[in-house]
């Protein structure tokens, strides 16, 4: 069994392909956790509490695990690797892992036991608009929530040992286990403890990420022992790239935390729509996006000094990001409010609500193109050893998103912080696009040019058949109903798939003839079948 599960992938687009599918699957169940708690709770003070209640433990993960993580360990791990060595670990490989766990615990640790104390003036300070009471179940929740940045952090580093062997399919299992955590807590404590059971089930969720992993990793060969070296020319090496990334995800939850605390001096459920749009949007981002850039990343690194490859590598993969993202963008503003109302509409979650959260999801969805290809574009720079240029030019899209959120948040409320989030992620994508041009001085434009008009016309005729199918459909089904709306849903979906499908093929899109012979073709059963170890890619 577990040989089956740390079989390698070599192919992108079928390593991208594995990926998606678990991360649809973890997002549809973060969906399913997202209408359980909108269902029970509605727009109001517990929700908010609880997102808010995420801030500081988040700061404590993104900046000290995904920094390491993303711009220092994986790269150089795979140094020690071999980008084709898929052998047992080696002792530098071994002693690298053991550093960087014990390093990361001691400073987790530390930090959060820190802010287990200072939890009230940090969130004094973050939530300025929350009174004392609804400060005070902040505080209780927070508290909790510090266990989680601790046990991802381990997890982390394990999922980056199993991405840089190519073992993606049990990565992929974890942020699965993750959810299903926090929906065992919302089924089982949630009635009985309230929100605070909530904070529980973050931390469980966080225990199983971790141990689905350790069975992948200890096959490998890797043996936890205590060390702190100061003076490993790996450790010193990833501790100097990870400082600029660091930096980088400093300013992203910097933005967040200015975010939460604009949106508490909002209408009550403010951070709680902006929250749960974000979440709706991010599953086409997470599943198209997120998991072909994970999935070229140790692509990329392999060629990042070889210009012509890097080029045709970084357009190959950009044009089949946008092959799905396209379609999507125009699904999403077509299926807003059916979208919404089969994810969130339960229980406390009235139309009211409904019709502000489908607002912000539209607003996000205009910058689809934007958030699903910047993991890309970073992630080039970090194949070629640049954690800087991210940082600087994240600093300028915060600043605009920081002042779109202030300014558009005052007239539009929670939709505002949506509007602004777009506008500074279209802006992030345009200058780093525009440094790294600069930098190779071409990046395969004309044939990306080319294919985004074919996806875009494929995208108009099947717009136009979703609306008519929109028609046709509540004609015969009740839309007041849970079952009517997602019956348009689905089959609005269908038919609109369909034919941007046959559009795409008929204007002999290459996207579309590569997707298709890397599913029917080369399929992950034929690459599950039998052979040689043929283990992963991954994305978070």
């Amino acid at each position: 069994m577990m040989g089956f599960l740390n079989k390698k992938i070599d192919n992108v687009t079928v390593a991208a392909f594995l990926v998606a599918s678990f991360s649809l699957l973890s997002r549809i169940l973060g969906v399913l956790r997202d209408r359980m708690l909108a269902g029970h709770f509605g727009v109001g003070d517990e929700l908010d509490i609880y997102y808010a209640a995420f801030r500081i433990p988040d700061l404590l993960f993104n900046l000290l695990v995904l920094g390491a993580l993303s711009a220092g360990f994986i790269p150089v791990f795979t140094g020690l690797i071999g980008m084709f060595n898929y052998d047992k670990m080696s002792k530098e490989a071994n002693d690298l892992v053991s550093a960087i766990i014990n390093w990361l615990s001691l400073v987790l640790i530390g930090l959060g036991f820190l802010g287990f104390i200072f939890a009230p003036w940090l969130l004094k300070i973050i939530t300025p608009g929350f009174g004392p009471e609804k400060l005070a179940m902040t505080v209780q929740l927070t508290r909790v929530m510090f266990l989680s940045p601790i046990l991802l952090g381990l997890s982390s580093v394990l999922g980056g040992v199993l991405q840089s062997y190519k073992k993606f399919f049990v990565y992929s299992l974890a942020p699965i286990f993750y959810n299903l955590g926090i929906i065992a807590a919302v089924i089982f404590a949630v009635p009985i403890y309230g929100v605070y059971a909530l904070a529980w089930g973050v931390v469980i969720g966080a225990g199983l990420h971790l141990l689905v992993q350790v069975p992948a990793v200890w096959q490998l060969g890797w043996r936890w022992h205590w060390s702190l070296p100061w003076t490993d020319k790996n450790v010193l090496k990833i501790f100097k790239m990870t400082t600029a990334r660091t930096l980088s995800l400093a300013i992203n939850q910097i933005n967040l935390i200015v975010t939460t605390s604009l949106a508490s001096l909002l209408a009550v459920g403010s951070l709680t729509v902006f929250n749960l749009a974000n979440n709706l949007q991010s599953f086409p981002i997470g599943i198209f996006g997120i998991s072909f850039a994970i999935a070229v990343f140790p692509a990329l690194s392999a060629c990042a000094f070889n210009r012509q490859q890097l080029i045709e590598r970084f357009s190959k993969t950009f044009r089949q990001i946008m092959f799905f993202m396209i379609p999507a963008t125009g699904l999403f503003i077509a299926l807003r409010s059916q979208i919404v109302r089969v994810a969130l509409g339960s229980g406390q979650f009235n139309w009211e609500h409904t019709q502000l959260t489908m607002d912000a999801m539209a607003l996000f969805a205009v910058s689809f193109f934007a958030q699903a290809t910047i993991p890309l574009l970073v992630r080039v720079f970090y194949a070629r050893h640049d954690s800087k240029t991210p940082f600087y030019v994240g600093l300028v899209s915060v600043v605009v998103n920081i002042a779109g959120a202030w300014w558009f948040g005052q007239s539009m409320g929670a939709i505002g912080l949506a509007a602004a989030f777009s506008v500074s992620s279209i802006v992030n994508f345009i200058m780093l696009w525009l440094v790294l041009r600069t930098e190779l001085e071409n990046l395969d434009e004309g044939r990306i040019i080319q294919s985004i008009f074919k996806f875009s016309v494929a995208s108009a005729v099947a717009l136009v058949f979703i609306q008519l199918v929109k028609v046709l459909v509540a004609e015969v089904v009740n839309m007041n109903s849970f079952l009517g709306v997602a019956t348009q849903v689905v089959i609005a979906t269908i038919v609109g798939t369909v034919v941007y499908l046959i559009i795409t093929w008929l204007l002999r899109s290459e996207e579309f003839l590569e997707f298709k012979q890397s599913i029917v073709n080369r399929g992950l059963a034929k690459k599950f079948k039998g052979g040689e170890d043929q283990s992963e890619a991954r994305g978070i």
